[in-house]
């Protein structure tokens, strides 16, 4: 039988895992949106767009406000999704596979 924390750091990579899809999904749905494919008046869309937002703005907006201060102006690009991307794979490659060998 396996170590329950094994199991909850497995979860753990799988959710991180999730989240990342999530925030692709988030920085293709804000391109099409600001190229006019995708409309926000559109009900489904909005909703979409909505949840979106919900779950990945607080993770991006204290990364856009260091950004912000750290790099200079870029004119209406936003690396904050990279930053975070970049974040969460470190967590995912680095930070549990060192708990998990801690625990086991």
């Amino acid at each position: 039988m396996r170590d329950p924390m094994l199991e909850l750091l497995s979860f753990i990579s799988y959710l991180i895992t999730l989240y990342t899809y999530i925030v692709i999904a988030g920085v293709i749905m804000s391109w099409l949106i600001s190229f006019n494919v995708i409309n926000l008046y559109n009900p489904v869309v909005r909703t979409i767009w909505d949840a979106i937002n919900a779950v990945t703005e607080p993770l991006l907006r204290p990364i856009r406000r260091f950004t912000q201060r750290l790099l200079p102006d870029l004119k209406g690009i936003d690396l904050s999704p990279i930053f975070l991307l970049l974040g969460c794979m470190f967590v995912q490659s680095v930070i549990i596979p060192n708990i998990a060998k801690l625990v086991a």
